[in-house]
């Protein structure tokens, strides 16, 4: 289901809790198997559940918690932009409006080239950035104007 070296990958995270506490490392897990995969399908769930010694709702419980984990295959970029409330009121509404209308495509959409995914989040614990979006989970960029959503579009082969 994985390659050795997610599974290798996966039992360093295991071995950073008490032995029989190997399910704490669930989230890490997820997140291999999601960057191996591309997105968590039931099956990729299932096999992390197994490979962790707990039952698969408890798995379904955290990758359906948090937003980081695709549950269906999302586009090579998925963007994600906060749309709490004090990103709103810096102006991250506008800059969702602006993504949408520049890619062509909602939330929860990927462009017909599947290049690009959007998505709503929540809060990335940087108000005073706002508006704030990620790029794949990884990379945080900070105040998102039209003209910088431009450079990174261009910059990710928009």
């Amino acid at each position: 289901m994985l390659s050795a070296e997610s599974l290798k990958r996966i039992d360093r995270e295991i071995a950073k809790y008490p032995v029989d506490r190997k399910q704490s490392a669930v989230m890490s897990a997820l997140a291999i198997a999601q960057e191996e995969k591309g997105w968590l399908a039931n099956e990729t769930m299932n096999f992390v559940a197994e490979y962790l010694g707990m039952p698969p709702i408890a798995v379904y419980e955290v990758a359906t918690f948090y937003n980081m984990y695709n549950l269906e295959p999302a586009g090579k970029y998925k963007i994600t932009i906060c749309t709490n409330l004090p990103c709103a009121l810096s102006g991250s509404n506008d800059s969702a409006k602006y993504i949408k209308q520049k890619l062509g495509i909602e939330f929860n959409q990927t462009t017909p080239d599947g290049k690009f995914t959007l998505k709503e989040g929540e809060c990335f614990g940087a108000c005073g950035d706002a508006p704030v979006l990620l790029v794949n989970n990884k990379r945080m960029c900070s105040f998102m104007s039209e003209e910088m959503i431009d450079r990174l579009l261009e910059e990710l082969g928009e």
